[in-house]
């Protein structure tokens, strides 16, 4: 009799998504975050001027409703509700 969770490859905690501290990032850096999110989420939305969200944004960023998450298996880095 074998137990099939303990057979079960583990995740690598390497390849896990983290939060990075947007204190840790310069300005532009995080404008060029705020940019991409604006234009993923609401580019698509057929709104006219989907960087007009920018302030909204990152206010939300700054409130901590919206973080930055680093992917280390893609090496990329994006905007995201916080967990």
């Amino acid at each position: 009799m074998t137990d099939d969770a303990a057979n079960q490859a583990q995740p690598d905690p390497r390849e896990e998504k983290f939060v990075v501290e947007t204190e840790l990032l310069t300005q532009e850096q995080l404008n060029g975050l705020v940019e991409e999110y604006c234009t993923r989420y609401h580019g698509l939305n057929d709104t006219e001027s989907p960087l007009a969200e920018r302030d909204r944004v990152m206010a939300a960023v700054r409130r901590g409703d919206l973080v930055v998450w680093f992917d280390p298996v893609e090496n990329t880095a994006g905007l995201g509700p916080s967990a």
